[in-house]
Parts: C-alpha cells; sequence; structure tokens
C-alpha cells in the first residue's frame, strides 16, 4: 500500500487547495472542532461553578452562568468535611494496583500466544475472545462468591485492593488489542535474537517491551480510565466504607453533604485523571499513532 493510498481521504490535496473547497471545507473544520470543544468543556465549566456556588442559588438558578457570590472555601471544605482526600489516596491505590495487574497480565500473555505460539493458543484467544460477549453483570455474582471463597486456599480477600485488582486482569479487549501489536512485529527480528541464544525471558524484557512502549501507553490510559471510574464492582467488593473508593463514596456522602460540597468532591475527582491525560497525551497520541502504523 502506497503513501497516497494511505492518504486518500474524501477531498484530495488538489482539492483541499482550490479556493472554492477550502471556503467550505475550513469553516466547516472550526465549527466541528467548536462543538466538539465545548461538548467537553461545558461540563467541566459548570461543575467549577457549581462548585463555588451557594446550594441554594443552585438550586433556584441551576443554569446560571457565574454565581452572584462565589464561595471559594467550598473546595477546602468539601476536601476535609467529606474527607476527600482519604478516598482519593484509596483511589489511587485501586487503579494503580489495576493498572499494573493488566498490563501484566495483557503483555505476558499477548507475547505467549503471538510470540512463542503454543499449540493450544487459538484455543485460548478464542476463549478470551469469547468473554467479551458477555455482560460484566452476568459474572457478578459469581466473582463475588469466588472472592469470598478462594479456590485452593479457602480465603477471602473481600474488601482488600486484591478483590479489585486480580478481577482487573481478566481484561479481555486489552490483552486482544496488544496481541495484535505483538503479531505485526515482523518474527525476523526473533527468529535473529533466538540464533544468538536468547531465551523467552530475553525476548520479552530486552526485545519486546522496548518496542512495544506505543501500545502500553494506549493500554495503560483505558486500564487507569476504567479503573477510575468503575462503581459497580468496588461497591460489591469492598463493603467498608473507609476503604472504598471516591467513585463509591460520593453517592454514599450526598445523603448527608451539602450539594455544592458534593459538587466540589466531584471536581476534584476528575481532576487527577485529567492531568494524567494532559501530561501524557503526546506519548498517548504517539501510541496509537505507532499502533496504528505498525506493519508485518
Amino acid at each position: 500500500m502506497t503513501t497516497s493510498d494511505t492518504a486518500r481521504g474524501l477531498l484530495s490535496t488538489h482539492d483541499r487547495r482550490g479556493l472554492r473547497i477550502r471556503g467550505i471545507f475550513v469553516p466547516v473544520q472550526v465549527l466541528l472542532f467548536v462543538a466538539v470543544a465545548l461538548a467537553g468543556l461545558v461540563p467541566l465549566l459548570w461543575m467549577a461553578k457549581g462548585a463555588i456556588s451557594p446550594t441554594q442559588e443552585l438550586l433556584r438558578e441551576p443554569l446560571r452562568l457565574w454565581p452572584s457570590d462565589p464561595q471559594w472555601t467550598v473546595l477546602s471544605d468539601a476536601w476535609s468535611r467529606l474527607r476527600i482526600g482519604h478516598y482519593l489516596f484509596n483511589t489511587v491505590v485501586l487503579v494503580g494496583g489495576s493498572w499494573l495487574v493488566q498490563l501484566i497480565v495483557a503483555a505476558t500473555g499477548a507475547f505467549a500466544l503471538s510470540i512463542l505460539r503454543p499449540w493450544y493458543g487459538r484455543y485460548v484467544e478464542a476463549a478470551v475472545l469469547a468473554t467479551l460477549f458477555v455482560p460484566g453483570t452476568v459474572s457478578l455474582i459469581a466473582l463475588y462468591l469466588t472472592i469470598l471463597d478462594l479456590p485452593v486456599t479457602g480465603g477471602s480477600i473481600a474488601n482488600t485492593p486484591l478483590a479489585i485488582w486480580l478481577p482487573a486482569g481478566a481484561n479481555a479487549f486489552n490483552f486482544l488489542i496488544m496481541k495484535r501489536f505483538f503479531d505485526a512485529i515482523p518474527r525476523e527480528l526473533f527468529e535473529a535474537a533466538e540464533v544468538d541464544g536468547a531465551g523467552p525471558w530475553r525476548l520479552f524484557v530486552q526485545i519486546m517491551l522496548p518496542m512495544s512502549r506505543p501500545i502500553i501507553a494506549v493500554v495503560s490510559l483505558l486500564s487507569v480510565m476504567s479503573a477510575w471510574k468503575e462503581f459497580l464492582w468496588p461497591l460489591v467488593a469492598i463493603s467498608d466504607a473507609e476503604r472504598q473508593p471516591l467513585a463509591v463514596a460520593l453517592p454514599r456522602l450526598a445523603e448527608s453533604s451539602e450539594l455544592n460540597q458534593l459538587i466540589a468532591g466531584m471536581l476534584i475527582a476528575t481532576v487527577p485523571p485529567l492531568l494524567l491525560f494532559l501530561v501524557f497525551q503526546r506519548h498517548i497520541i504517539r501510541g496509537v499513532g505507532g499502533f496504528a502504523g505498525v506493519k508485518g
């Protein structure tokens, strides 16, 4: 496939240079960009406005563009009274462990099936693919009974971070996209390394991982985002209110807190993943581009 084929779109390069086409195409691009930007920014701006607005004003005029009397101390009040910092720490612990487990399982599993290629690999891949068609709520009860009474050991990991970390590793989507990335890497590299005496562990650590930084960035983003917003499973697996993440604690705190403090807590919960994306957006975009551009 040539470069011209991959770059082909609705309009050719020659068409884009025409004044008539440019006069139509550029305004449409600008309007679409503004619409997407507003769709993403308006909820954040409304949440920031609600965090510094008096509660009664939020109830009387929810669509007011700016509070008549901004209350900047609401953020600090929410942090101390609602113990946002405590639940935020719980969230970071659960998200960090879930990210690490998902990354290890996806990388090692994809390496085993794509590079080592055991004879039963296609059956394992088919079984993993089949799990994508099973809703998470269907296996919720079975998973809960499993963490209450672990196979072989007979112990229980309920109300512990392990109840969140270990099930997170069974993420079929991350496994499949990482395997697809591994499949696209030329096998000549591994064959040459095997001739030099490299074993499976050396192939994985010294060759595969350095080449897999793009897809690792993508999988990391997907893992962190899904774990950060997860609500149902942490609610079921962690019944101890002191160990719950922020996504589970906020609905419970809504029953006994001011509306503006609750919105302030939601704003604080939104900031860390947003900052994470802004800081690492270059690596994430490069990872998506590298994932799409790898050729066999």
